[in-house]
């Protein structure tokens, strides 16, 4: 399958036909039977210790082996260009399994991270919950903080949530050895996949626009085959798996995964160029407003995506006026759903963040959704007019500064 749009659609029910069935049934067994002691045996250690099911063994028990959740992560990988994938409860939990499987699990206990990262990603990093030391720094100085305990470089591109983006390949470089984690919750494997460009692990926050309705929580990791064994060692001891209601859902939402990306983006770029010369507005982040400066909007991703966020002029009085004015958006967190989303991030996921790195709290961030454009541009001039007053004089003629990412 060379497109990815027939790839979403295909991915992850190969053994259909021989279950005599169209659509990917639902496995809810807690444990399975056993053929017998010895194999039973033999079974979970296999499990256990991060390996695949054995020809005539058992899935022994759920907390080690699903077969619904196996055909969701043998979707995810195949879009992502991965040897495997494994998925997770959640994207803290995928996370932290990537963690603890690079750093503490191997006495390589340092972590080095680039600013900005989701707010949870930061605050586990920051804590040292983990047995970590993170050093937080930017991009092109990731060489110079590498150590001999470094286990693992920590990137999220797009950035949540000011959109910036981060060569993915110099990173590499820059890293040698030592494996990079992308979150790639932004892009989607339809506009980015960071393996191809280098990195050793793709982790997304299913929950977003994986699973693209707002009715499950989940995460997952593309990966090689030896990352993918080292991870579900963790995910068996700590219980970190995926419920497989959740991932039945996951796996139905990937076919339409590159229909609405593209078209949730069409309109997050429709809207970010409305607000550049809003006069409330006084800055927008989104990827590719002043061009493609590095090229990484076409070397990297296929696309800037469907997240954007805003700098209001007045201040965080306007801000938070404006989050809890509009009637189409959600005031929400999370993200990437069919409808749109608003929220305020130094309040809320970033809220965790060190107050020196925390996002500036005159900054909205919006996901756009499958409403018509026009639909949610006028909720949005709705709720900004409200706060005209509070930005002051110069908001009469002054426009919008645009940011790319």
């Amino acid at each position: 399958m060379d497109h990815l749009d027939t790839l979403a659609v295909h991915a992850g029910r190969d053994d259909l036909a021989d279950l005599g069935v169209h659509t990917p049934p639902l496995d809810l067994s807690s444990t399975y039977s056993l053929p017998d002691v010895e194999r039973g045996g033999d079974s979970y250690e296999a499990l256990a210790g991060g390996g695949t099911p054995l020809a005539g063994g058992s899935h022994v028990y759920a907390r080690l082996w699903n077969p619904t959740v196996a055909r969701f992560e043998q979707a995810l990988a195949a879009l992502e260009g991965a040897d495997a994938a494994v998925a997770f409860a959640s994207g803290m939990a995928a996370l932290t399994a990537a963690v603890l499987s690079h750093t503490t699990a191997v006495a390589r206990p340092h972590v080095i991270a680039v600013r900005p990262l989701y707010g949870g990603s930061d605050h586990l990093l920051s804590t040292g919950l983990l047995g970590t030391e993170v050093t937080f720094c930017a991009a092109d100085e990731i060489a110079a903080h590498l150590r001999p305990d470094t286990g693992l470089v920590v990137i999220e591109t797009p950035a949540n949530p000011t959109l910036e983006l981060v060569d993915i390949a110099a990173v590499v470089a820059q890293a040698g050895e030592v494996p990079v984690l992308v979150d790639n919750t932004f892009a989607t494997p339809v506009l980015q996949q960071p393996l191809r460009h280098g990195a050793a692990m793709s982790l997304h926050s299913a929950t977003k626009y994986l699973g693209g309705h707002g009715d499950v929580v989940g995460g997952v990791i593309a990966c090689s085959d030896e990352t993918a064994a080292a991870l579900r060692r963790v995910r068996a001891i700590t219980g970190g798996i995926l419920h497989p209601l959740g991932a039945y859902l996951l796996h139905r939402g990937l076919p339409t995964l590159p229909l609405r990306m593209r078209a949730q983006q069409a309109s997050a770029e429709r809207i970010a160029r409305h607000l550049v010369s809003h006069d409330a507005v006084s800055e927008v982040f989104y990827p590719g407003l002043d061009g493609d400066p590095e090229g990484l909007l076409t070397r990297q991703q296929h696309g800037a995506g469907a997240m954007l966020s805003i700098r209001l002029r007045g201040g965080y009085d306007a801000a938070a006026r404006v989050a809890a004015s509009t009637r189409l958006f959600t005031h929400a967190v999370s993200l990437g759903g069919v409808d749109s989303l608003i929220q305020h991030p130094a309040a809320l996921t970033h809220r965790p963040v060190a107050p020196d790195a925390r996002p500036d709290a005159d900054i909205l961030r919006l996901s756009i959704g499958l409403e018509h454009a026009d639909d949610l541009i006028a909720d949005l001039e709705a709720a900004l007019d409200a706060v005209r007053t509070l930005a002051g004089p110069a908001a009469a003629t002054a426009g919008a500064v645009a940011k790319a990412g």
